[in-house]
């Protein structure tokens, strides 16, 4: 694959490609990373189309935010750029998490993403986890002293709840939503699907491929790095589901060989296919598998393909939950 021009989708008022790039697991999270890999898949991805890049102050204690600043240094008008603040990590105990969604931390957290990615402005800032001790209308409205400042350009929210959703939008419009959105996650189509719609907020779906399990690359829980957080927290990746939720990946990948195509694109063809308002962010630290995914956009699929996936892989027949009980207690609110 050489050079492309994504088709465009919108998030609210905000114009962004078709897909975008997850930067997470470039710094954290799915083993050791490497940089100069990381920005060559940045930069590959914005030669390709790819204008969305998505990434958070949480992930590597802010090294990704650093990251993602020093691939774009040379290229700020080619990208939009989002980035998270919510999130209250300690060094000394990594799996820990704490949630803040105050005004001060919302203007303390802005300055220091603006500092650590090498920026005067955000396209798209969210709120990573609602704060359940802060009413939402307190953490927009200083989000919406941000905009007013020119520190950020949109607003947006990750993993709420319809109503959480309406409240806000209330406060300042909010461009989009991001949430965790696959064939095995699809609790959001519910109710968080259509209040975005009934708002004209458009839906960021991370983990599209399941967090890589839906490519069908794994064949066992070794497959995976010791220090893998799959591995180590993911109930979905835990032995016994591991086997069950093979399976199902199995009659897909029959499905995406009949098609021409590799599994991962097919999964994440259907996501691309949830709507014109849809813009999931794969996450890849690799340039081989970023030109996969992006070569899933060109996907076409029927209503007789889009219900053979879903009967492939069945909502009821997801062995565990997408988080552990308390990773959960974040989410929705």
């Amino acid at each position: 694959m050489s050079g492309s021009t994504l088709p465009v989708r919108r998030l609210g008022a905000l114009e962004v490609s078709a897909q975008g790039l997850g930067c997470m697991g470039m710094s954290e999270f799915y083993g050791e990373g490497d940089d100069s890999e990381s920005i060559a898949t940045i930069h590959r991805a914005l030669d390709l189309g790819v204008t969305l890049l998505d990434t958070a102050d949480m992930y590597g204690f802010g090294a990704n935010e650093e990251l993602v600043g020093r691939a774009i240094a040379d290229r700020r008008d080619q990208v939009v750029l989002a980035t998270k603040f919510g999130f209250v990590r300690d060094k000394d105990d990594p799996a820990k998490r704490g949630v803040r969604g105050d005004a001060a931390y919302v203007r303390e957290a802005v300055e220091n993403s603006l500092r650590r990615l090498g920026i005067d402005h955000i396209d798209l800032y969210y709120q990573h986890r609602v704060d359940p001790d802060v009413p939402i209308e307190e953490t927009v409205g200083a989000m919406a002293e941000l905009v007013r400042d020119g520190k950020v350009r949109h607003l947006g929210l990750s993993e709420a709840g319809a109503e959480t959703i309406r409240r806000a939008h209330a406060v300042h419009p909010i461009s989009a939503v991001q949430t965790e959105w696959s064939l095995w996650s699809r609790d959001i189509e519910d109710a968080v699907v259509p209040a975005c719609r009934e708002l004209g907020i458009g839906l960021v779906p991370y983990s599209p491929l399941g967090r890589g399990f839906l490519t069908g690359r794994f064949k066992s829980e070794t497959d995976l790095r010791a220090d893998d957080f799959r591995r180590q927290t993911q109930p979905r990746f835990a032995d016994g589901n591991f086997e069950k939720n093979a399976a199902m990946v199995e009659s897909l990948r029959a499905l995406a060989e009949a098609k021409g195509v590799t599994t991962g694109q097919l999964a994440l063809a259907w996501v691309q296919a949830r709507g014109d308002d849809v813009v999931p962010i794969p996450g890849t630290k690799r340039r081989t598998y970023l030109e996969e995914n992006v070569g899933a956009v060109a996907v076409e699929l029927s209503e007789e393909d889009l219900a053979a996936i879903e009967t492939a892989v069945p909502l009821d027949g997801v062995a565990g939950a997408r988080y552990s009980d308390a990773a959960m207690k974040l989410v929705s609110r």
